[in-house]
């Protein structure tokens, strides 16, 4: 049985991937250059997930308007960690605050944000642990966009794939094809601080 908060990814030992949906206008920018690039704003926070199952939650499968095209953006794992050691929780959680007016503090100046939402299966139930999202201010969004990223992946194609098979019961078909996520080592410094 998983742990109420555990980050489940897919990872090897210089990267790991994170999911996002975007509209065409991004998406065919970023496949291309292996870069976001305008439209893509670097002035608004970006949400960055690695459980590709929340992201299908979160997204319909490609279906919600603006998240139609799915991109795996495969990023350093030194970026990836630099982020969660910047982050701070978007509710106060005891076990990483002392006080809720401590925790207020800290994310009135918080460059990244966490949160943990349920996790989901494949047919979108939520599970009994937490996935986590980790949003990106504005000033680290920079370094995601010209030094974390290594590559950029359109799972569109895999996506539309995912859901016919779920749409004509073949969801054994379905799980098969799922992105491979193992959980992740979180420093163990970091732990507190995102209410693991």
């Amino acid at each position: 049985m998983s742990p109420p908060r555990e980050i489940r990814a897919d990872f090897d030992r210089a990267s790991v991937v994170m999911y996002q949906a975007y509209p065409d206008a991004i998406a065919d920018v970023a496949v291309e250059r292996q870069r976001f690039g305008p439209p893509f704003s670097v002035g608004r926070m970006t949400w960055i997930k690695p459980s590709f199952l929340w992201l299908m939650h979160r997204s319909n499968w490609g279906r919600k308007s603006g998240q139609e095209r799915i991109l795996a953006v495969r990023i350093r794992r030194g970026g990836w960690e630099a982020a969660l050691g910047e982050a701070v929780l978007t509710h106060f959680d005891p076990r990483a605050h002392s006080t809720p007016e401590a925790w207020r503090q800290a994310f009135a100046s918080a460059t990244v944000h966490v949160q943990w939402d349920p996790e989901r299966s494949l047919r979108g139930a939520g599970l009994p642990h937490d996935s986590i999202q980790v949003g990106l201010g504005r000033a680290v969004i920079q370094h995601f966009v010209d030094d974390w990223t290594l590559s950029i992946t359109d799972l569109t194609p895999l996506v539309h794939k995912l859901r016919k098979h779920l749409e004509e019961g073949r969801a054994d078909h379905a799980a098969r094809l799922l992105p491979k996520e193992a959980p992740y080592p979180v420093p163990p410094h970091l732990t507190r601080a995102l209410g693991m």
